[in-house]
């Protein structure tokens, strides 16, 4: 797959993405913002989850994993075929730029290491709906995995730009990471996970 054609990364600075100032400002956040929102979801959901439903504690337990690895595979995937779209038309390109150039131009700028809260909590509620719809009370194990891998890859997301990398079997993080932003932007496409850039070999 062809990735969009960057410019060099710049060690410093930001990037003004609107005129509007409200909608420039709801183009950033700090990263405290939406981990802290969404493990506190996921805490909600599983205390209504035992309240409101017969779900036995191994269920919760088999779900919540079950909800971790399916995250890992839709990080991958968006990552990979929406943020690294081929930009042949001017309006994806407009548009890949806005979701994720402007992050592989300012990989420094920690105002933009996630996505704004408004627009990931609205994708979350809609995505809860429709999973209560398809799953019925087992969204209640489900969900809260789901957004906890959410936020965990948050976190990795930005502690591989904002810290030096640690000296344990963590560190592979940060060097796929950093191999994705300044060597080859077709490789390492996982950011809290290596395990589908091995499926479908994409590891560096």
């Amino acid at each position: 797959m062809n990735a969009p054609t960057y410019t060099k990364p710049k060690n410093s600075g930001t990037k003004q993405l609107f005129q509007n100032p409200i909608l420039e400002k709801l183009t950033r956040t700090h990263i405290a913002v939406p981990v802290s929102l969404f493990i506190g979801i996921s805490a909600g959901l599983i205390y209504y989850g035992t309240v409101l439903t017969n779900l036995a504690a191994w269920q919760f337990v088999a779900l919540f994993f079950v909800g971790l690895f399916v995250f890992s595979f839709v990080e991958y995937t968006v990552h990979r075929r929406i943020f690294h779209m081929k930009p042949d038309t001017p309006h994806k390109a407009k548009l890949q730029y806005t979701m994720h150039g402007v992050h592989h131009e300012y990989p420094k700028d920690k105002d933009r290491l996630a996505m704004p809260p408004l627009l990931s909590l609205t994708i979350s509620s809609v995505l809860g709906v429709l999973l209560y719809w398809l799953m019925g009370d087992y969204m209640f194990g489900f969900l809260p995995g789901f957004l906890t891998g959410y936020a965990t890859y948050l976190f990795v997301h930005y502690a591989v730009h904002a810290f030096a990398p640690p000296k344990n079997f963590l560190k592979v993080l940060w060097i796929n990471h950093g191999i994705h932003h300044y060597k080859d932007h077709n490789k390492a496409f996982g950011v809290s996970s290596p395990l589908w850039d091995w499926v479908f070999r994409t590891l560096p």
